[in-house]
């Protein structure tokens, strides 16, 4: 950014001419011809009053070709926004940085800013007129970014404003204030084929290269802090005036003759050479101080870029901790929930176990007495029961051991009957052998003696037959009776058999549910053990919960500590941006300062005799004219172009080629930005 002073701003244009004559009399040339404007005046279109910036010796119109008029009201449009733009950058750093609605160039700008936005649009069909309003496009910016939604609907939620145009105002106001009013126009240039195609015409500034660059011009306003009250400010008037009076110097009409501006110009001469001098010095200075202004850029990137390591790393840290601390309450709070479910639930359950344990141990104390009593009643039982069992059973050994004897005695006694039989059969066959010899020898008396003998003997026999028959039949009665005394016995035995199965049956169950009792006693002294354990155990982990809890309001209090580091690092980056940005855009004003005084080779008078760009010497009629870019001569027509340049206040005079190159320029350096 060149500074200049209010004395030098009238002879910025000329302070690198040569010391010619005829370049001193272009520059008087040059001078009437901007002195011959008339006095400012504010009519009611823009394009009207932009015609007559532009406007020049009618001689010389007549031979100038016919210009597109859209192209020359856009070039003029673009020149007024840098001049608004540039004045109320000047105006904020020497008035301060804040500025409210009651700012006079701020009020240009957004006038400026209206007539930009209403050029070339589409009129939408009324009752009485076509309407031509552009709140319309900027409803589409709601749907493009969806940040810019905020903004619209605190327009559309305003009760005192009632039009279209009054909402737009709003809206460009409020996003002004946000800073985010470039960001917002980069976005519909970059979409400009799809949405703005629909609402403007073919060759409108929205639409056109121009566009672009007003959107890089409006990166500067983000240094600038506004105080707007919307609220309070009509917003619904009619279409705002553009006051040209601010930017423009009213001088008065003059005539000079050829002769008197090449004397002016000589007299001026010793000036402009304290000029080049006085340039040339303090571009050494803007040089040493791109240089200062670029090692300080490249620490601050450096510093920058550490900043959002750290930043990156805090953040980082934040999270994880912002994890851990979730993860740590959600399992303080299911610790505790179940802590507290299974401490209800122990305690329930040992009040429901004391119970029926107090209940149950009386009846148990008593049936484990009664059944104590009844066992060792049946257990005596069992032991006489046993020995009756006993008796019985050596006594009915004794029985089979006499029943054997007996057995083996008749087994004797058949035997020995069977062999009486026998003998008797065969004393019956002898006998009758006897009688059948007697009764062939009846005379014969030995015989009779004989028989005698043999009788008596036969009788004896007899006797002892039916002896042996007696003791026979007693022998099987008492057989017999040794039988029914051996079934009483086992029927006896088989009783007193039942009655032991059935006290042993009696006793099994006494011993399992005195073993269940038992059982049950011990599961719960078990059970109880457990539940002391589990509520020492529960104790434990209420402690430790405790802990995590400190532990939590300790993490929490760093969490908060480093968010507020956090925030003020925020904020220091934010200062540190906006430095930065400041400092990027003196840098690239410098830049281009000691570029455009670098590369600009101011060629001679003598050195042209026809135009560079078209090749038409020169003449009377086709007078030369410098470009104030790069140096060179041009005609007329080959220059009739004003840019601003960093080395001058005003737009001044550059070549069609150079015009191409600083729009390509800003149009870029609005993309960037």
């Amino acid at each position: 950014m060149v500074l200049t002073t209010p004395t030098n701003m009238a002879t910025s244009v000329s302070k690198q001419d040569d010391a010619s004559s005829n370049d001193a009399q272009n520059d008087a040339h040059v001078s009437t011809a901007s002195s011959n404007w008339p006095e400012p005046v504010i009519p009611s279109s823009v394009s009207s009053i932009l015609s007559i910036l532009t406007e020049k010796n009618p001689e010389r119109k007549l031979k100038r070709p016919r210009r597109d008029p859209k192209t020359i009201e856009r070039a003029n449009l673009l020149n007024i926004c840098k001049l608004v733009i540039k004045e109320l950058l000047d105006s904020s750093l020497s008035h301060g940085r804040m500025l409210d609605d009651e700012h006079v160039p701020l009020q240009q700008f957004f006038v400026v800013l209206e007539h930009v936005l209403r050029h070339g649009i589409k009129p939408r069909k009324g009752l009485l007129r076509d309407k031509k309003d552009f709140w319309c496009v900027l409803e589409m910016v709601e749907k493009l970014v969806p940040e810019a939604s905020e903004i619209s609907t605190s327009v559309r939620d305003m009760p005192h404003i009632k039009t279209p145009l009054g909402r737009a105002r709003a809206w460009l106001r409020l996003a002004t204030m946000q800073k985010t009013l470039a960001d917002y126009f980069k976005v519909l240039m970059e979409k400009k084929d799809v949405v703005l195609s629909e609402f403007y015409d073919p060759g409108a500034m929205m639409v056109e290269d121009e566009g672009m660059v007003i959107a890089g011009l409006l990166v500067g306003l983000n240094v600038i802090d506004c105080n707007i009250c919307v609220k309070e400010e009509d917003l619904d008037q009619p279409m705002g005036v553009i006051d040209f009076s601010l930017y423009l110097k009213d001088t008065r009409l003059h005539d000079q003759s050829p002769d008197e501006e090449s004397a002016e110009g000589k007299s001026k001469m010793a000036t402009i050479l304290d000029q080049k001098n006085y340039l040339e010095e303090l571009n050494r200075h803007l040089n040493a101080t791109v240089t200062n202004l670029q090692q300080k850029m490249e620490t601050s990137q450096t510093t920058n870029a550490l900043m959002k390591e750290d930043l990156a790393i805090s953040k980082n840290t934040i999270l994880t901790l912002q994890e851990e601390n979730a993860a740590l309450e959600a399992e303080k709070n299911a610790l505790l929930q179940g802590a507290q479910k299974q401490m209800e639930a122990n305690k329930q359950d040992i009040e429901i176990e004391r119970e029926t344990y107090q209940t149950s141990r009386a009846g148990l104390d008593e049936m484990y007495g009664d059944m104590k009593k009844r066992l060792d009643e049946e257990t005596q039982t069992r032991l006489d029961v046993e020995k009756e069992l006993e008796l019985q059973i050596g006594m009915k050994q004794e029985m089979e051991m006499a029943l054997r004897i007996l057995e083996k005695d008749i087994h004797e006694k058949q035997d020995t009957m069977i062999s009486l039989r026998k003998q008797l059969e065969e004393i019956k066959t002898i006998n009758l052998e006897l009688y059948q010899k007697l009764q062939v020898s009846n005379n014969h008396k030995s015989c009779d003696q004989s028989l005698k003998h043999k009788t008596e003997l036969v009788t004896k026999l007899e006797d002892k037959t039916s002896q042996l028959v007696t003791t026979l039949k007693d022998m099987e009665r008492r057989l017999k009776q040794a039988d029914s005394d051996k079934i009483a016995a086992e029927e006896t035995a088989r009783k007193l058999g039942q009655v032991i199965a059935d006290k042993d049956c009696k006793r099994t169950a006494l011993e399992t549910d005195l073993r269940i009792e038992r059982e049950w006693r011990g599961t719960l002294q078990k059970t109880l053990e457990q539940e002391k354990e589990a509520t020492a155990q529960l104790q434990a982990e209420y402690t430790q919960v405790k802990e995590v809890e400190k532990e939590y309001k300790s993490l929490q209090k760093m969490h908060e500590n480093l968010q507020q580091t956090c925030e003020e690092q925020e904020r220091t980056l934010a200062e540190l941006g906006s430095h930065l940005s400041e400092s990027k855009l003196k840098v690239e004003d410098m830049r281009e300062a000691s570029q455009a005084t670098k590369e600009a080779a101011w060629m001679s008078d003598k050195d042209a005799s026809q135009c560079s760009s078209c090749n038409k010497e020169f003449s009377i009629a086709r007078r030369k004219h410098h470009c104030r870019n790069c140096g060179e001569i041009f005609c007329n027509e080959c220059s009739d172009n004003k840019m601003p340049l960093p080395s001058s206040a005003k737009p001044v005079r550059v070549c069609d080629t150079c015009q191409t190159v600083l729009l390509q320029r800003y149009s870029s350096a609005g993309s960037k930005a």
